[in-house]
């Protein structure tokens, strides 16, 4: 009675009832791009990382010296930006990490071409802080409660 007809739409269901399942399963898995908190803390604001990387061709007290004529550690970061991490990294440099609200970025690019320009050659990352992210991706992916992270 349904011949051919039968079998195209029997195999459509499958198909659809397939993809269906397959929708609704990922929809019920928690994937580490809906953990929002890891890229945005607060609205306005994002983290921007900067490497200050020696120049090799001047010695450390040249450098501090340079420094200290600009003002730099006095005067770094501009008003109303924030330092959440200040690091040095051997045979690099320092590596800044700042908070800073979106109509404080040209003032920290001019700080940092004014003061620190002589002294460091520069870049800059926009950053996001990965880490919570990564815990509760291990925490619904990894039943082992054994980990190396300093909670």
């Amino acid at each position: 009675m349904w011949g051919n007809k039968g079998v195209i739409l029997i195999i459509l269901l499958l198909v659809a009832g397939s993809i269906g399942y397959y929708f609704y399963k990922s929809s019920q898995s928690t994937t580490i791009y809906e953990h929002k908190i890891a890229v945005v803390k607060e609205e306005g604001k994002f983290l921007l990382t900067i490497f200050l990387k020696h120049d090799q061709s001047k010695t450390l007290d040249e450098i501090q010296k340079k420094l200290a004529a600009t003002g730099f550690y006095k005067n770094f970061p501009p008003e109303g930006v924030e330092i959440e991490s200040w690091k040095v990294v051997m045979g690099i440099g320092q590596v800044i990490t700042l908070r800073v609200p979106a109509n404080k970025l040209r003032d920290v690019n001019v700080a940092i071409e004014k003061m620190a320009w002589g002294s460091f050659r520069t870049e800059f990352y926009p950053t996001y802080d990965f880490l919570p992210a990564y815990k509760s991706y291990r925490d619904t992916t990894i039943s082992d409660s054994t980990n190396n992270i300093k909670e």
